[in-house]
């Protein structure tokens, strides 16, 4: 049966979008501008958030990028219909409507939605910085012109902030060193030149830091008679007023000239012998060739100077080794000693690992006994004997030393003695440590009795001095009368069972010692486990 309801009306045939498009265009160039024409208007159509050609949405500026658009949809069509509202039968569906794309190209893929937007209330994280702040501009180009007019004092304490993050840690000294204070800069600084830095040895201060580290490689690179010694002398103003504490671990020797070959002229004389002149002899004690570098030029300028740490070697010597190149020189310490003679501040000195012998130490020392501050001495891993103990112990009588460390040494019986004597006068020195000597019974026992006159030790290190029982038996008398003593090493000491019992008897009274330490003495057990229960109930009383 026939249907008799409405039939859709047919529309005529659909044309081709692109060839209409062209045709709309042709015909209406002379009084508006095509579409492509509107794609090159200026940037000033950024603040349009449409533009329209006939019944054309055209893309943002900013949307177009390395070619891809987004769809154009009519003014009257929006996203939301063009998604829900179902084709229309014969409606016309165009794929290209976008001018400015050029024709068959396929239709781009659509942005996010953000792309469309300049505002989103719904991300407060969100924001277009069109243009930087002027603070942070005016604050780059301070940065960026800082070596030709450096501005910092007039900063304000954020901005400094800014500044230290981004000054580029390769400006000269001189510029940086009294301007810039210390903070995240100087840490910069340590942290890009050395692998390890640990400030808590420098008071927690980044400055300090690098200024003692600099200056200490300064120093340890400098080579006599080839670096210039205002090489030292021009950063000395820059930094003398944060060097507290200068660490040397190698001091160079000037470059030694190859030794000119001995001529020799071999001469026939009348008995037919064969005699060779040197013309150039080379004398037999040490020549200025061996000579460091001299701190009487520096020292003298560092007003804050607490310690000094020494060690005359040349590190990574290589196949170049010669024993000269570890070896401290009669001149050295001669210009040592009168440098620390003008350093008023120097409390701590260490000069260790230089094979100082005992002629060496008497030079050293005779400039050592007025100073008005020292307080701990450290010449250990030397070659000082009996002379040069003889001169410290002078050293000990006039002056106010409260640590001497005398370690690895060949200080032996007479050089004991003479400490021992010095000792029991003395009302200053805290700590002695001798271990690694050869004092054997005769220089211990002389301690020991040292050690009941006198009021102020309180740390004694005797460890590996070839102790027997006697000096065992000497040390418990003595521990059974003083009253300052808290701590006594006597390892490594044949001290043998009936020292053990001896000094286990002098603690049972004794409520002041706080550490012995008896390993590897040869004791019996038992003694070795009192004596410990008497140091460990000693602690806890101090406690």
């Amino acid at each position: 049966m026939e249907d008799k309801s409405e039939k859709p009306e047919l529309l005529p045939p659909t044309k081709n979008p692109q060839k209409e498009v062209e045709r709309v265009t042709g015909d209406e160039e002379k009084q508006d501008a095509t579409a492509a024409d509107v794609c090159k208007i200026p940037v000033n159509i950024d603040n349009f958030l449409f533009i329209s050609v006939g019944h054309t949405q055209l893309p943002r500026p900013d949307e177009v990028q390395d070619g891809i658009t987004s769809p154009v949809l009519p003014l009257h069509v929006t996203k939301e219909t063009q998604e829900t509202s179902p084709a229309q039968p014969g409606a016309e569906t165009s794929t290209n409507l976008n001018p400015c794309n050029p024709p068959g190209s396929v239709a781009p893929v659509e942005h996010s939605e953000k792309m469309k937007r300049r505002i989103f209330a719904e991300d407060p994280d969100w924001c277009l910085d069109t243009v930087p702040c002027l603070s942070n501009i005016c604050l780059e180009t301070i940065v960026a012109n800082y070596q030709e007019k450096p501005v910092y004092d007039q900063l304000m304490p954020v901005h400094k902030d800014f500044v230290h993050e981004r000054l580029s840690t390769s400006l000269p000294l001189h510029i940086t060193a009294n301007l810039i204070s210390d903070g995240a800069y100087w840490r910069r600084c340590c942290e890009q030149r050395w692998d390890f830095c640990d400030v808590s040895c420098y008071g927690h201060s980044w400055k300090r830091m690098f200024f003692e580290r600099h200056m200490a490689h300064v120093i340890e690179f400098f080579v006599p008679g080839v670096t210039e010694p205002a090489t030292v002398l021009n950063i000395v103003p820059l930094c003398n007023n944060y060097i507290k504490r200068l660490n040397i671990s190698q001091l160079l020797p000037p470059i030694k000239n190859p030794q000119k070959e001995v001529e020799q002229v071999k001469r026939e004389e009348e008995e037919g012998e064969e005699t060779y002149l040197d013309l150039e002899s080379e004398p037999d004690h040490d020549g200025p060739y061996l000579d460091h570098f001299d701190f009487n030029i520096v020292l003298h300028k560092l007003p804050n100077l607490e310690e000094l740490h020494l060690v005359y070697q040349v590190k990574n010597c290589g196949m170049n080794f010669e024993w000269s190149l570890f070896e401290i020189t009669d001149r050295d310490c001669e210009s040592l000693g009168k440098a620390l003679k003008s350093c008023l501040t120097l409390k701590t000195l260490h000069v260790c690992l230089s094979h100082m012998d005992d002629n060496k130490c008497c030079r050293l020392v005779k400039h050592l006994s007025d100073h008005p501050s020292l307080r701990e001495l450290d010449l250990s891993y030397n070659l000082i004997g009996d002379k040069g103990a003889k001169a410290i112990s002078q050293l000990l009588n006039k002056s106010r030393l409260e640590t001497l460390k005398m370690c690895n040494n060949c200080i032996g019986d007479p050089g004991a003695k003479a400490i021992a004597q010095a000792l029991s006068h003395n009302g200053t020195l805290l700590s002695l440590n001798l271990r690694l000597n050869c004092l054997q019974d005769e220089g211990g026992e002389a301690i020991a009795g040292a050690l009941l006159r006198n009021d102020s030790l309180c740390h004694l290190h005797l460890g590996a001095n070839e102790l027997t029982g006697h000096t065992a038996a000497m040390l418990a008398k003595a521990l059974r009368q003083n009253k300052t003593l808290r701590s006594i090493n006597l390892s490594c000491n044949k001290l043998g069972v009936d020292g053990g019992k001896a000094l286990q008897a002098a603690l049972s009274c004794n409520t002041i010692l706080t550490e012995c330490d008896v390993r590897l003495t040869e004791i019996e057990d038992q003694s070795a486990s009192s004596i410990k229960q008497v140091v460990w109930s000693n602690q806890h009383l101090e406690g």
